[in-house]
């Protein structure tokens, strides 16, 4: 008989079975009809049963016909308890579901290949910066000349693509009034055929279209964005949009796999790197470098062969940018070291900002699933104990212990894979629902979060692994069971008990472990948020502006005072930039002819009343008056004022920037604020005047700007349309990029701590849960292993007191030597998490007490319902069913 119809006789026990009988059936009236007694030729034939086992055996496959039956059987002891199965699939569900979505999200932004050829020879590169606030800096920013210098000098090693970082740029396909953003990313035109990627429509940029700058205005839409926003339109080719002040035609549209080399934005439209007015300029850093190597190339080698040019450039900066600047600083611009670092699954700041954060959450989410793993262990263990004289039966009549190993794992199976069934739409939901929550608002995040093979083959293992965790000490326990001692009751009581006890342990210690870390996430989360600014962010909209022709500030000033006209608009002040967008302007102070300071001052261009309007009180001196020019006058803040006058009257005192030897003279002296970020000191900041004039006192222009909006209304959104509108209305050379509110810029620097708090708040839950079921669970198996002893206790007089120790004092133990082990893996793993936490040491009482309250108040209501159901026993009752 073949093997695939043994296979399909295992799969139709019953109809195998009549056919057997059948059989054996027509074979014994045969014998009838050639003259023998039915008797007689029953008796010839022997035993039915053993011939239709015997011939089962012979016409299929005898351990998978045991795994189906175990399977049938298993499957009727859940249904045989669903308040009890549905119970612990939902709880394992709950842990198997955060672990796949953890994963989905973790492949998604950190583990996945990029879909290029050759994704494990690409590399990018990265040095180590100037120290800002105090922290060294790991950049891999560099300036387009310096790229051409470095592409040159590995040529015949490595292929080096420039790509610039993805942002959100105002285009449009009509008029300037329907403009809408979309991601743009400046590529070198050799990337494609570098990846080996085949358009899906038209064509791909080539290194033709990236010779020139301003000569190619050529781009291509991805596939996510030509289906997205132009419904897959095949006639789209040669269509235009404009974009800054070019007018771009579509070349073509990206292969569907392929949606730019930065998880966590999917770009939208690439363009060549020469369409950019910085692949000219010396000291704009705005492309990363990748390096693709030849076959056969090892990395090291190229690296060498990059630093001298990349040291050259630095070099020759210095000289350039910084001459008077301090020594100390010079000597950190000329040490850095220029490196290599793999980048198969792509390049982006979400990796490197998230990176560590889903780390931490990941071994949350494994500490949960452990515990659901011990909690359901401790359910199969009692369950087992249950069917004791069940499991003897079966080894008086013959069966082996590894077929009570298999029927035991078997009903495992199917509450791991129902779990993961369940699990996996938790995941399909959940894992979409975390990525909206680190969305900042002013950059959305999208991952691909698809489901391939990798996420199958890890729901998979993860399934395999689970059933091993929670059913294969219960298996092997009851597979070793003893027939004649169990039959006689004469098992060790207490050996269970035991067992179960020693989960319980485990379960509060992870438990302990992840309220601990959650309570430390939570508290930075709750202090980074509450962190004093400086300035007041209520009402506050930022309006970014961009000139098309370059223009002086006095247009500017002009539209502002358009703006100031708008039906709800309060104030209106010019600023560089928004506080706290991350931008920064550094230089090397200089006061009354000394040296060039080792630390750096922070500047930022600001119009009159830009004070008044962010309300940053004034501590000494005056605000700007309407003429003040920059370099000129200067209002510093007491961080500047500390850092560089040490604490003196800096009111009419002088300083210069070093590399540039403007000269200010301090008019006014204002309160610290957060420059560019929420976390570290007050930066040392001087404010210049927003009008900036050149050497010979000419006004300089200035293209790109900040409208800082106080609205009168409570709602500042509200503004922005009408805001949009005005700036072209006033001065059609001027068009809107990005309006935002100032509390959605505060908001963005927390969005990682809210991420980690909220999650970490979630899995405390879930544990805490968990390990309460699991407390129960033991403590109720308790109480209906010794009922009989405690129906003694009563009638012999115990008072309540007395039977509550005695039931919970085993429980009570496990839990507070586990809370132990949880909070000196805590105090310990709290290292690894430093940069995590904010102003929040793993010692404070307050976190420390959040844990063992909480795990006390669950401990107290777990233990509750067991403790009420032992003293209510009825002596009399309970010795009469005895």
């Amino acid at each position: 008989m073949s093997l695939w119809s043994r296979i399909v006789n295992g799969l139709r026990a019953d109809r195998l079975n009549r056919e057997i009988d059948e059989e054996f059936a027509s074979h014994i009236d045969e014998a009838i009809e050639q003259g023998r007694e039915p008797l007689e030729a029953r008796r010839a034939f022997g035993s039915a049963l053993r011939q239709r086992e015997s011939s089962r055996d012979a016409r299929l496959i005898v351990w998978l016909d045991s795994l189906r039956a175990d399977a049938v059987f298993g499957w009727r002891q859940l249904m045989k308890r669903k308040v009890t199965s549905a119970a612990a699939i939902l709880s394992l569900a709950l842990a198997i579901g955060a672990c796949t979505s953890a994963f989905r999200i973790v492949d998604a932004l950190l583990l996945r290949p990029l879909p290029i050829y050759a994704p494990e020879r690409l590399y990018s590169c990265y040095h180590t910066s100037i120290l800002l606030g105090g922290n060294p800096l790991t950049l891999d920013g560099y300036e387009y000349p310096m790229f051409r210098q470095m592409r040159a000098a590995v040529k015949d090693q490595a292929e080096l693509i420039a790509v610039s970082f993805a942002s959100r740029t105002d285009l449009t396909y009509g008029s300037d009034l329907e403009m809408e953003k979309g991601y743009v990313q400046y590529v070198s035109g050799s990337m494609f055929g570098s990846f080996g990627l085949r358009p899906a429509l038209g064509r791909l940029l080539t290194e033709a279209d990236d010779l020139t700058p301003g000569a190619h205005p050529y781009a291509v839409l991805s596939y996510d964005y030509w289906t997205r926003r132009l419904g897959g339109d095949p006639k789209i080719l040669e269509r235009t949009f404009r974009m800054g002040g070019n007018l771009y035609e579509i070349a073509g549209v990206a292969p569907p796999e392929f949606a730019g080399v930065e998880p966590g934005t999917v770009t939208d439209i690439f363009v060549p790197t020469m369409m950019n007015p910085g692949v000219t300029q010396l000291d704009r850093s705005w492309i990363r470098i990748l390096v693709h190597l030849k076959p056969g190339i090892a990395a090291e080698s190229v690296r060498d062969r990059l630093r001298p040019p990349f040291q050259a450039f630095r070099t020759g900066m210095v000289k350039r940018r910084f001459a008077g600047a301090n020594k100390e600083r010079i000597n950190k611009l000329l040490s850095e070291a220029l490196m290599l670092e793999p980048a198969g699954a792509g390049i982006s700041r979400m990796q490197r900002d998230f990176h560590q954060p889903l780390t931490a959450l990941s071994v949350l989410v494994a500490l949960v699933l452990l515990i659901a793993c011990a909690n359901i262990a401790n359910l199969m263990t009692a369950q087992a104990a249950s069917r004791t004289r069940e499991m003897a039966l079966r080894v008086s009549i013959g069966a082996g212990r590894w077929r009570l190993l298999q029927l035991m794992l078997v009903e495992s199976a199917w509450l791991a894979t129902l779990a993961s069934a369940i699990g996996w739409a938790f995941a399909w939901w959940s894992a979409p629902f975390i990525v909206n929550r680190i969305n900042p608002p002013i950059n959305p995040a999208r991952l691909i979060l698809s489901v391939d093979w990798r996420v199958l083959g890890f729901t998979a293992v993860l399934t395999l692994a689970v059933t091993c965790l929670f059913g294969l000490g219960p298996a092997l326990r009851t597979s070793g069971i003893k027939p004649a001692s169990a039959l006689k009751g004469g098992e060790d009581p207490h050996s269970r008990g035991r067992l179960m006890h020693a989960l319980i342990a485990v379960q509060t210690a992870f438990c302990f472990l992840v309220l601990f870390v959650s309570g430390l996430f939570v508290a930075t989360f709750d202090r980074l948020s509450n962190q004093p600014t400086g300035f007041s962010a209520e009402r506050i909209l930022t309006v970014d502006a961009e000139a098309k022709r370059t223009n002086t500030p006095v247009f500017w000033e002009q539209i502002a005072e358009r703006m100031r006209s708008v039906p709800g608009v309060e104030k209106v002040a010019l600023a560089g930039w928004p506080l706290l967008r991350g931008d920064a302007t550094i230089g090397s102070i200089s006061v009354d002819g000394r040296p060039a300071s080792a630390e750096l001052g922070y500047f930022l261009d600001v119009s009159p009343e830009w004070f008044d309007v962010m309300k940053i009180g004034l501590i000494a001196g005056r605000d700007f008056r309407q003429d003040e020019k920059d370099p000129g006058s200067a209002i510093v803040s007491e961080a500047f004022a500390k850092q560089f006058f040490h604490g003196e009257n800096v009111i009419g005192r002088y300083f210069e920037k070093a590399e540039s030897r403007e000269r200010y003279q301090i008019v006014g002296l204002v309160h610290d604020v957060r420059y560019r970020d929420v976390r570290g000191p007050m930066l040392p900041v001087a404010y210049v005047p927003f009008r900036w004039v050149d050497a010979s006192g000419a006004p300089k222009p200035k293209r790109w700007a900040t409208f800082i909006v106080r609205s009168a209304i409570a709602n500042p959104e509200s503004l922005a349309p009408a805001l949009r509108q005005e700036v072209p209305r006033s001065n059609g050379a001027f068009q809107v990029g990005n309006i935002q509110t100032q509390q959605e810029i505060n908001q963005s620097h927390t969005v990682r701590e809210r991420l980690l708090a909220m999650l970490a708040l979630f899995f405390a839950v879930v544990a805490l849960l968990l390990a309460g079921v699991g407390l129960y669970g033991v403590l109720n198996y308790s109480v209906l292993q010794r009922r009989k002893e405690i129906g003694i206790r009563v009638a012999i007089g115990a008072q309540p007191g007395s039977i509550a120790r005695l039931i919970t004092a085993d429980a009570l133990s496990m839990v507070f030597i586990g809370a132990i082990a949880g909070l000196t893996i805590g105090l310990i793993s709290a290292r690894s998490i430093t940069s995590l936490v904010y102003q929040v040491k793993a010692t404070d009482a307050g976190v420390m007490a959040f844990p063992v309250a909480v795990l006390l108040a669950a401990v107290l209501l777990a233990a509750l319902p067991a403790v009420i159901h032992a003293v209510r026993i009825d002596p009399a009752q309970m010795l009469r069913s005895e």
